[in-house]
């Protein structure tokens, strides 16, 4: 059993505090062999880096450790046609998916395709009247418009009757995707997604957009070799690689292998970028620092989501896509419009799902399920989300749209926990028709289902949930990477912990635990958010701020908002706050806990 801090068994909201396991070898030998301070040697260790590649993991380099696109399955046979495919000036489409992921890996694509002199038209299906994933009539409008190649980018992996429609239309078909595969692939032209059964590239981390650029190095080295390019010179790849660094970031897939080394050189582009869709969001978003995840992942990705949700789900990609600055600027102002309205309606549709859960007890099942009519099918997800966090189980949003035939369907998204596979409880559940189509990730994924099916699907769904659930071991614990005191807490600290980043899935921002710390003050900030000024229960070194969002009717928050003057133990993150040129560390607060 992991090592218990402070003798936190069951802190406010019902944790138990414990070290994140680390091997105290690799620890010594970090620190030994590559000099690093103790606390940067146990992240890594606790992040499961071994000293071997302790280089590799804080200083990748694009040179050393950019990864083998041919690895992929299937990755050869795709560039050498793809590159016939330019060289012949076929008309070339991509259909992409409606998230950032899909955005980027569309843009990253038309810029390639750009680059080598073909005017490759985008599709990005409308939420409301198409849904996720490719559908006949988008294919039936390339095909009318003169595509007679189509690009599926972040989708298609389970497009099996769509795929086959295309093909009968006499499109060949790419899929480069990275969603959960079956044993059956759809009869696709070429499938590149590292999540193939066949596939043993190791590259199962990437996101789709991380596809799509492996694709264009696997097919600028061919056209290279095959001395196409000629006096226009190979494409621009890393000038790319700010689009795929927000990609990656916001489809929260692993920052590990070849993802660290994208995102790391990705922010770095970022802050001086070319790109002027990049720098116009970047504008309205009021990014005045140099970009990071946090930056990506909540102030640029929600904007780009946006523009799908609320108004034109192809915004996203004509913004990263185009080289005018004027289109740009007034494409990311109207993004920036999408997002505020969206924030109200989710907001309110949060609260309508909240009171359902509350009102039939649906936190009673294995998982949560709820629906309404008069949702937008665009925030499913984001409320799926925040139910997730309340309730620590499954869940799953339905709203309703027309479908293809004008009747009313079903959209839903569902969100995880770990241990849970929510994409594989929707594919089971389309094999047993009781949904029109469905898949996804592990955490994340989506389905289509007819109304009258959903009684029915319900039960299978409550089922499949606790059948993986049945034997799981429910130990409600939170993984702390060290314990500092308020003076310790300090701009040199934060510096050093920088190398470990950049911060995400699979190398998550750490956690400290502040112990004995004296609550100097408490108030309220705004509506929900509760402010607090901190100081070493010896009354030594200088009070620090420290912040708890969304905290004001939560025990955490009224814990803090009623101890002034109480000496209590702290858990949460670490933040630089910069205020009028000057910075300072500040303490964000997730978990309290009383002294003894």
């Amino acid at each position: 059993m992991a090592q218990t801090i402070l003798n936190v068994d069951r802190s406010i909201m019902q944790s138990r505090w414990v070290y994140s396991p680390a091997n105290g070898d690799d620890v010594a030998r970090m620190v030994q062999g590559h000099g690093l301070p103790e606390i940067v040697a146990r992240l890594l260790a606790a992040r499961s880096v071994v000293p071997d590649d302790v280089e590799k993991f804080l200083t990748p380099k694009l040179s050393r450790d950019f990864p083998d696109p041919f690895r992929l399955k299937g990755m050869d046979a795709l560039a050498n046609d793809l590159a016939d495919a330019v060289i012949n000036g076929r008309k070339i489409a991509v259909f992409g998916d409606f998230d950032v992921d899909g955005a980027t890996s569309t843009a990253i694509l038309v810029r390639f395709f750009r680059h080598c002199g073909l005017d490759t038209p985008l599709y990005i299906p409308d939420r409301m009247k198409e849904g996720y994933g490719p559908n006949i009539n988008a294919l039936n409008t390339l095909k009318q418009n003169g595509a007679d190649l189509v690009i599926m980018a972040d989708c298609g992996t389970t497009a099996f009757d769509v795929v086959e429609q295309g093909r009968n239309l006499g499109l060949d078909i790419v899929i480069l995707d990275h969603h959960e595969a079956e044993d059956k692939l759809p009869v696709a032209n070429h499938i590149i997604n590292p999540k193939r059964r066949d596939d043993d590239s190791g590259y199962d981390m990437l996101a789709a957009c991380g596809v799509a650029f492996m694709t264009c190095v696997a097919m600028n080295k061919v056209l290279r070799e095959r001395g196409f390019f000629g006096a226009r010179g190979d494409a621009p790849l890393k000038d790319w690689i700010d689009i795929l660094a927000l990609g990656t970031v916001c489809d929260m897939v692993p920052l590990n292998g070849p993802n660290r080394l994208f995102v790391k050189y990705g922010l770095e582009k970022m802050a001086t970028t070319n790109n002027p869709g990049l720098a116009a969001l970047l504008q309205v978003a009021g990014v005045k620092n140099a970009p990071d995840a946090y930056t990506c992942g909540f102030m640029l990705g929600p904007r780009i989501n946006a523009g799908g949700r609320i108004h034109k789900a192809d915004l996203g990609a004509k913004l990263l896509s185009t080289d005018d600055a004027e289109e740009a600027k007034n494409i990311a102002w109207t993004l920036n419009d999408c997002n505020d309205k969206r924030k109200d309606m989710q907001s309110e549709m949060m609260d309508q799902a909240l009171k359902m859960v509350a009102d039939l007890g649906l936190d009673q099942h294995p998982a949560i399920l709820v629906g309404d009519e008069s949702w937008h099918p665009g925030l499913n997800g984001l409320v799926a989300g925040r139910l997730v966090e309340k309730y620590k189980k499954p869940a799953a949003v339905i709203a309703y749209a027309p479908g293809h035939d004008v009747a009313l369907e079903g959209r839903g998204s569902g969100r995880s926990i770990p241990g849970i596979n929510i994409a594989a409880a929707f594919i089971d559940a389309r094999h047993e028709n009781l949904i029109v189509k469905g898949g996804g990730h592990a955490m994340a994924a989506g389905f289509t289902i007819l109304p009258d099916q959903i009684p029915t699907f319900r039960d299978f769904f409550y089922k499949h949930i606790a059948a993986q659930a049945a034997g799981r071991v429910v130990v409600n614990e939170t993984h702390v990477d060290g314990v500092l005191s308020v003076r310790g807490a300090n701009l040199p600290l934060m510096k050093t912990l920088a190398q470990v980043g950049p911060f995400g899935q699979a190398n998550p921002e750490p956690v400290f635990v502040l112990p004995d710390v004296k609550i100097f003050s408490a108030d309220l900030v705004g509506t929900d958010h509760v402010r607090t000024l901190i100081v070493d229960s010896d009354g030594g070194g200088t009070r620090m701020k420290a912040m708890a969002f969304r905290a004001a009717n939560t025990p955490v928050g009224q814990t803090l908002l009623s101890g002034a003057g109480r000496t209590v133990h702290l858990l949460g993150r670490l933040k630089i706050n910069e205020w009028q040129g000057k910075e300072s560390v500040e303490f964000h607060i997730e978990d309290v806990a009383t002294t003894v």
